[in-house]
Formats: structure tokens, sequence, C-alpha cells
């Protein structure tokens, strides 16, 4: 949610702060901006500085030209910042967009809420500052003003700023004044350094500045970094200067680049089979699962496990939901899946020994991560081992969990979640049978069933990908649609939801989801020849049930399509469509299949619908804030 990049250089910045910019669209969409400090400020130049920001409404691209009109090519700047925006406090508009500027001395781009924002403007106001925003960003850069007038040191008068503020954030600032420093701060929003020789710079995450750099410095909530050409000095909350270690990514810049895909969705879909086997690899061998690839403590936790409590939000909400399936069916452990931002304010009951795992693509996500900080207060009393699966390291949620396992998906820029989701499940139908084996509750049979399914998993995919003619000449009936409908039962109905959100958001059309047999409790109404309804049909011990379900919406006129194993032979006919979809899946495999060909029907209905597939209207990739 929203981007930021900023460094500081010997050459100018402009071109590395746009192509920043552009690898973190994904964030935010709905205006962008950049501000440097002109040549003149260097130390070789005996003229003031002066702060030079353009802004633009909409995406990159109008930023890029306003840039490239700028008066004659004359925008440059050796240090700067820039930001794209997802709007929380105020409308999308050029005069809420970022940088913010106090006084022509002050810049400043932030990420995240300043909660308390109200009653800090409020004594701006009475102080004499001009307000020209209705964004809560506005206080930061006149905090920051007025701190530096102060201390007459721009990092003195961030530290001072940042204790008055109350919320998230991630900062960016620099000042005329200070015109060889870049600082940056950071509290529940992700910000990294990246290491350069004689440059450095900051971003959101690690792909803003792959072009540029491969080391990193990950930043923790609390720290202060000071940044300068020659040096970097990081802070901590206490004010004291700290060493953060410098790593090495193994990601490129080819890495989150197009290829040859139309969109980074359509590209991250065809990288399941390769996402998968990464995801394994190093987690099994031949026939087991190694349980240590939780952690080195992981037995130790697992073993004392009672219950399981899984918190999540958006598709990962619905991976935990399979999971549930999972946890209680296969290895018959209870298991509780709530929704982060529900969960964190309805006090809940939680009982000793219950394992707590925290679902998040990015491993920021506000909700999850204010969950997990809740239930850390209550480890005192409990035993409450903790366990994030996550796909990025060094992140909030991962520094904040007992235990760790990385989703190893590799950059996801698509808004709508897909190589994630599906290494989630992976993740959680490795931690079932890790759990299950350790407590005694599954044979050596059954975890090596569980395992060699899992070797066959990236196939499976690859095999069902094979079907994107076929789903893209059935998304064509959709043009005209404003509803769907989809049908699961099990594991298959965690998938429906799943399916339903994805339509939603990148095709605009209204999608809900339940399970099959709940269609005569009041669905049914809904049915009829305009409401496409899609079901999903393994073939397992409820086929002969969905069957029966399918006929009550054939019944009511409704057009239907299904997804089946080749095995489920659903009759088609009519206003049938059946799509064998896969086959030889079981009930770990099956329901990470199944997703595979409502993520592209989703696709293909955007593209039919001529939506924007990758950001879709409204959403912004990693949600940060509440």
């Amino acid at each position: 949610m929203c981007g930021i990049v900023g460094g500081v250089a010997e050459r100018n910045l402009v071109p590395i702060l746009l192509e920043g910019l552009k690898r973190l669209e994904y964030r935010g969409y709905d205006s962008s901006g950049m501000a440097v400090l002109n040549d003149s400020g260097l130390p070789e130049s005996s003229q003031q500085s002066e702060i030079l920001r353009i802004r633009g409404l909409g995406k990159i691209a109008a930023l890029e030209e306003k840039i490239d009109a700028f008066d004659q090519g004359e925008f440059k700047g050796q240090i700067g910042i820039a930001h794209t925006r997802w709007a929380t406090h105020g409308a999308p508009a050029e005069n809420n967009a970022h940088p913010h500027i106090c006084n022509q001395s002050i810049a400043v781009v932030h990420n995240g809420i300043i909660e308390n924002y109200q009653s800090l403007k409020a004594r701006q106001i009475d102080l004499g500052y001009r307000f020209t925003s209705q964004t809560d960003t506005e206080v930061v850069a006149h905090c920051i003003h007025r701190h530096r007038e102060h201390t007459g040191c721009l990092l003195k008068a961030v530290m001072q700023a940042v204790e008055q503020f109350e919320g998230a954030y991630a900062l960016g600032v620099v000042s005329i004044h200070d015109p060889e420093t870049l600082v940056a701060a950071r509290k529940g929003s992700p910000l990294v350094i990246g290491v350069g020789i004689g440059e450095h710079f900051i971003a959101s995450d690690v792909s803003a500045l792959l072009p540029v750099t491969q080391r990193f410095i990950f930043l923790e909530d609390g720290d202060v970094a000071e940044i300068r050409r020659d040096a970097i000095t990081v802070y901590d909350k206490q004010g004291k200067v700290v060493e953060r270690p410098v790593k090495q990514s193994s990601l490129t810049a080819s890495s989150v680049e197009l290829g040859e895909h139309r969109h980074y969705m359509h590209k991250e879909i065809f990288e399941q089979p390769q996402a998968v086997t990464d995801t394994l690899e190093g987690r099994i061998t031949q026939d087991a699962v190694l349980v240590n690839a939780f952690g080195n403590e992981a037995e130790r936790w697992f073993e004392s496990v009672e219950q399981v409590q899984i918190i999540a939000c958006g598709t990962s909400y619905h991976a935990g939901l399979v999971a549930r399936y999972w946890f209680e069916d296969i290895i018959g452990l209870p298991c509780q899946v709530e929704v982060a931002s529900e969960y964190r304010y309805r006090n809940p009951v939680v009982r000793n020994n219950t394992l707590i795992v925290t679902l998040s693509q990015s491993g920021e996500t506000a909700d999850t991560l204010a969950a997990l900080q809740q239930i850390k207060q209550l480890k005192q009393e409990k035993n409450l081992p903790t366990l994030t699966i996550c796909n990025v390291p060094e992140s909030s949620l991962t520094r904040e969990s007992d235990m760790t396992f990385l989703t190893h998906a590799g950059p996801e820029i698509g808004v709508a979640s897909t190589k994630a989701f599906t290494t989630q499940l992976v993740a959680l139908a490795l931690l079932i049978t890790a759990v299950g084996k350790t407590q005694g509750r599954m044979s050596s049979e059954q975890e090596q069933k569980i395992v060699q399914g899992l070797q066959k998993l990236p196939g499976l995919v690859k095999n069902t990908l094979e079907n994107e003619d076929l789903i893209a000449k059935i998304a064509n009936g959709f043009a005209d649609k404003t509803s769907a409908l989809f049908l699961g039962r099990g594991t298959m109905y965690p998938i429906a939801l799943e399916g339903a959100l994805k339509l939603k958001e990148i095709s605009y059309i209204h999608a809900e989801a339940y399970p099959a047999g709940e269609l005569k409790h009041g669905p049914l109404a809904l049915v009829d020849e305009h409401i496409p309804v899609i079901a999903i049909a393994p073939n397992d011990e409820l086929l002969e049930k969905l069957k029966s379900n399918l006929q009550e919406v054939k019944a009511r006129g409704g057009q239907m399509i299904v997804f089946e194993d080749e095995k489920s032979c659903v009759d088609a006919h009519g206003d049938f469509e059946v799509v064998k979809a896969t086959t030889n899946v079981g009930r770990i495999t099956a329901p990470i299949t199944f997703n595979i060909p409502l993520q592209l029907l989703s696709y293909h209905v955007a593209l039919i619908k001529g939506t924007d597939v990758d950001q879709p209207r409204n959403l912004a990739k990693s949600v940060t804030v509440e």
C-alpha cells in the first residue's frame, strides 16, 4: 500500500527513482510524485539549493510525461525521494500526492497512517502552518520542519518528530539545509535501504532497487537512518547507533519483468509449477517431511500443540480455511481460522498450547501483524508458539514469530494473488504433516503418500494450465454478465471462495461462493439464465452429493460451468460446460490443483471486460494500514 523510493548518489537520480516507482506501482497507482534537490545544492555550489517537485494524477506514465516536459529536461538531482500512492486520507488528487513540502525546505514521502494527525494538525494550524491537502502526511512535513528549526539538524528533527506520531509510518525525508543527507524512518510499514558504492537508496521493498543493487539493510520497527553517499548510520528506537546486517538478495531485476507475458498475473499463474518446486525444495525427502524446515525448535513446539489458530486476511484467509479441513480431517487436531481484522478486536479466548499460525504474502499485513503482537502479550501466561508462513524474508511478521516458513514464490506483482496462495497451501500441507508425525497422529505410510502427492504437484499444475485455451473460450460468455455464483464442497468450498474473490478483484463482476449444500437455503433464488454458476467437482466422497446440487441448478435454467476430475464424469449436456481440469489428485493436491483453472477463468474474464488486470481499481497489493 503506497510505494517509496529515494536515494543519494553522485549521479542524476531521476531515472533511477522513476524506474523504482514503476516497479512499485503495484503498491498504489492513484497518483505519484517526485522531489529532488537540484544541482545547485551540491557542496561545490555556492548557491542555495531548492526542492524541485513534480506530481501527477493516475499512473506513473503520467508523472513520466511531466518529468520529460519539465523545463527542457532540467528536472535533475543527486538526492531525491519519490512515491506512488494508494489513497487513504484524501481522494486521489494531485494536491494529495506525495512528496509533501513544508515551507520549501522539507520534503517528505510517507507510507502508513498517522492516527493522531487531526490533533497534530490543529496544533500546527495554531502555529501558523498552512495545509494544502487532505492527507495525514502533511503533519509529518510540518512537524519535522518545526523540529529542524529548533535543532538545526535533519536527523535530530526526524527523531524528535516520530516520537509524536501514533500509528504506522515509513518515511523518506530531505531538506535544502542538509543537501547531502536522506533520512529514513519506519514503524509498522516496511522500508529497506539499498547499499551501493558511493550511493545508497531506500524503498518499500527490494524489487524497486534491483536494477542498482542486490545488497539490502532491512530496517526494524523504530529505526531511524541517516543516509549519505559515503555512509549509512542506523539508530534504534532508543536513539542508539545499531548495526543492521547487509543481506544479499537472490532476486534479479529480470525476476520482476513481464517477459513474454501480457500481464504480471498471467506470468505469475504460469510460474506456479516452479514456485511449488521451490517451496518444496529442501523441505522434503523422497518419503518424509523435514520438521526442522519450520525452525530448529519446531519439533519441541509442535509436541505440545493441542489445537491450531490460523489468522489471516483475504486470499491468505482462504488458504487457512483449506488447512482447517486438513488439520481436523487428516490428523484430528482442532483448528480455527479467523480474519485478522475481526480477531484482533473481539477479545478472543486463546487456550493454552495453541499453535498460532499467521499467513501473509508480504509479511506486513497490518491487521495480521497487530493480531500477532496482541497474542505475544499472552505468551507470558500460556504456551502459544507462533509460526508465520510468508513470502518475504525480513518482514515484520517473520521477525515477530517464534518460527518462520518462507514460501519461495518469488516476487508477486499482480494485485490478485496467485502463486503466493498456491505456495501457502503447499506450506500448510507440509505443516499438517510435520505436526501430525511429531505427535504420532500420522503414520509413516500416510506421510509418504502426502509427500508423493506433493512431488507430483508441479506436474499436475502444469497439466492444468494446458486448459487455458478452453477456459479463455468459456470466458467469452461472461462479456455481458454482472454476477456469478461459485460452488464447492469440503476443501473445495474455500477454493470456491477464492475463485469468487479473484473474479471480483479483477473483472468487477459481483461474485459469491457457497457450500454447494447451502443452495437450497437461499442462493438458489438467484439462479437463472443470466447468472453463471461455477462448480468444482473432484472425484471424492462428496461427488454424488455435488452432482445432486448441480441438478438443482439445471432445473432452474442456470448456466453451469464445472471444473472436474476426469473420473468425476459430470453429465455434460444442455447448458453444462464441463472442463476436465485434472486427474489423479488426492485430498491435499486436489484443492491446490483446482484453484488453477479458477485463476485462469478470472484472468480471461477480466480481459473480456477490458479491466486493468494487474492494478484493479481501489485495490493495492500490500495492505499495510488498517
